[in-house]
């Protein structure tokens, strides 16, 4: 058992397109269908929705910084708040106390374009069944499906100018991240080099131009997730 939740990645090696990553791409799709199909169960439910989802973030993300301090690395160098998942989870649980439709526009789109990404080529060294396997996946489904509740149960609808605020939001915590990454030696945002994981980034050309790669991938998206919205302006 102890092993399970050890600092010895080559017990459980991850992979990518594994079994165990198919199998997490599996529960994400079909439970954003779920959110989709019972979305008047979800509705009906809301407290219990809102609580469930913020307990699952809430916990996980506690239960992952008490892994690190007592295996004695924490450290500020990747452990701040400063990665975009990281900034999502937070804003996903302010989102699920309060249901700020504020929030819901940054969220909405710095979210689901981060989580995604993060789900499909994921910075993770630990594969099932150890304990950063479920908690890394778990927590960025969670993000993606925080934001969907919001869409197909509560009706919250994302516009053009939450979009903009969002890729506002993006920059101004990117800029704070590279301060960071400075103080720290970090690579928060992967400001600073790439993954080591294969990723998105690697075709992206080399430091720093990735940088201003990301940002037109990132805005690219932001309009893919406002689509079927029809670009809707508040009012």
């Amino acid at each position: 058992m102890a092993e399970l939740f050890g600092q010895n990645s080559d017990l459980y090696p991850f992979a990518a397109f594994s079994a165990g990553h198919w199998t997490m791409l599996f529960v994400f799709a079909a439970g954003s269908f779920a959110l989709y199909y019972y979305r008047q169960f979800f509705a009906a439910n809301e407290l219990a929705v809102r609580w469930t989802f913020f307990s699952g973030l809430f916990i996980l993300e506690s239960l992952y910084h008490y892994w690190l301090y007592r295996a004695g690395i924490w450290d500020v160098s990747f452990t701040l708040p400063l990665q975009l998942c990281s900034i999502s989870l937070i804003l996903c649980l302010i989102l699920l106390a309060s249901g700020s439709r504020l929030v819901f526009n940054i969220v909405y789109f710095i979210g689901i374009a981060g989580a995604l990404m993060a789900v499909l080529t994921p910075e993770l060294f630990f594969g099932y069944p150890h304990f950063r396997y479920f908690q890394f996946f778990i927590t960025h489904i969670l993000i993606i499906w925080t934001c969907l509740f919001y869409v197909f149960a509560k009706g919250f609808a994302p516009d053009h100018k939450g979009m903009w605020l969002s890729f506002l939001f993006l920059n101004l915590s990117a800029g704070i991240a590279y301060l960071a990454n400075k103080w720290t030696g970090g690579n928060y945002m992967f400001l600073a080099y790439k993954p080591s994981n294969g990723s998105l980034i690697d075709f992206l050309g080399p430091y720093p131009f990735y940088i201003l790669s990301l940002e037109g991938i990132a805005l690219f998206l932001f309009y893919v997730l406002l689509a079927p919205f029809g670009f809707r302006k508040r009012k």
